[in-house]
């Protein structure tokens, strides 16, 4: 059977009942995440990256700003922060300031990455703040790689050595950041799953997920809009038989399943309230779905506070509107925040005698 004990096809905001709490009784709440992006910039260009409308832009986060904020963002109930975004994180020369500091003001962090920057002295220096690291790979040959990924020759052996590294790292220093790899299942790459598989548990990381593609609506890219994930599902039981007490498969077959049926359970969206993204350039969007959108938009972080942008009337009365009128069928399927939507939206609207529990 293909486990998940992290939870990655799924959600776990039931494990914040407190805020979910406050919510339910009508308070305008801090999010628990945030999603950062360090850089504009990235060293590939994905053929499936979904948010290639945003220019790659060579556009960084400014540090000693930043951290007043993270300061702001942690007193104000902040709990975590995942450095991604449009661009490579590790493009930003002071990223490794910001893990740390972010990790020193009691946020949780975490790093999405294509790993081709994961050297030794960016893992000496962070893998003891981090809670955990994904690497996008995505193929098991160097050729379907540079193809996917559009990048460099030496790339590809680059990314296998940096995880040898940080694997190596973490074992000698015992620290508990977990470390995973991740394929987005397409065409081009279906029939070297089992084999990264085998690479991804031979190198010794935590785990090897395969998600599916997510049509994101601004994308330019459109290659893979009318993809079908139902000729792939037989590929689940081959994968589980590689699981182990030390590294587990993650096939999202719940999110292919959705993604093929393209249904939702719920009309509006109540997760904005539990999350934001902030751009490379501080700017403050409540869903990375609808960026560049100006109603979407929350103001930014270099020139108000976290307590101006997040307690503002513009935020209220977004969050107002996307609860109550924003039509989720034209949102992004599988977009990071289903699985609490559809949670939330039960508990606003719970099915016949729950208190025969």
């Amino acid at each position: 059977m293909i486990m998940d004990k992290y939870r990655i096809d799924s959600h776990k905001l039931m494990y914040h009942i407190d805020r979910v709490y406050e919510w339910l009784g009508g308070k305008v709440i801090y999010p628990i995440y945030l999603e950062v992006a360090p850089s504009g910039l990235c060293n590939h260009r994905c053929i499936y990256c979904g948010l290639d409308f945003m220019e790659y832009k060579p556009i960084f986060l400014k540090t000693e700003i930043f951290k007043k904020r993270l300061k702001e963002l942690a007193n104000l109930g902040i709990k975590s922060i995942m450095y991604a975004g449009e661009g490579e994180p590790l493009l930003n020369k002071d990223i490794i300031e910001l893990i740390r500091y972010t990790k020193n003001c009691n946020i949780d962090v975490a790093l999405t990455t294509n790993g081709v920057l994961l050297d030794k002295n960016f893992l000496r220096n962070t893998l003891g703040y981090l809670s955990w690291i994904k690497v996008s790979l995505d193929a098991a040959k160097q050729s379907t790689y540079i193809k996917i990924h559009r990048a460099k020759t030496t790339d590809f052996k680059k990314v296998l050595r940096n995880l040898e590294t940080a694997v190596k790292i973490k074992q000698k220093n015992f620290y508990n950041c977990t470390i995973g790899v991740q394929l987005v299942l397409l065409p081009e790459n279906a029939n070297e799953i089992i084999s990264l598989a085998k690479i991804a548990k031979n190198i010794g990381v935590d785990y090897f997920v395969i998600k599916p593609y997510s049509q994101h609506p601004l994308s330019l890219t459109k290659k893979y809009k009318n993809i079908k994930y139902s000729k792939y599902l037989n590929l689940v039981q081959k994968l589980e038989r590689l699981n182990t007490d030390k590294f587990d498969v993650i096939f999202r077959l719940q999110s292919m399943r959705k993604w093929d049926s393209a249904k939702k359970d719920y009309k509006h969206c109540f997760a904005l309230s539990f999350w934001s993204y902030i751009d490379a350039s501080c700017n403050v969007w409540a869903c990375s779905v609808y960026l560049t959108k100006k109603r979407f938009y929350l103001g930014n972080l270099y020139q108000q506070s976290v307590s101006e942008v997040f307690e503002s009337q513009k935020r209220y009365k977004l969050l107002l509107w996307a609860e109550t009128k924003l039509n989720t069928d034209v949102c992004r399927i599988n977009c990071r925040m289903d699985e609490i939507n559809r949670y939330l939206w039960e508990l606003k609207h719970p099915p016949l005698h729950v208190n025969f529990i």
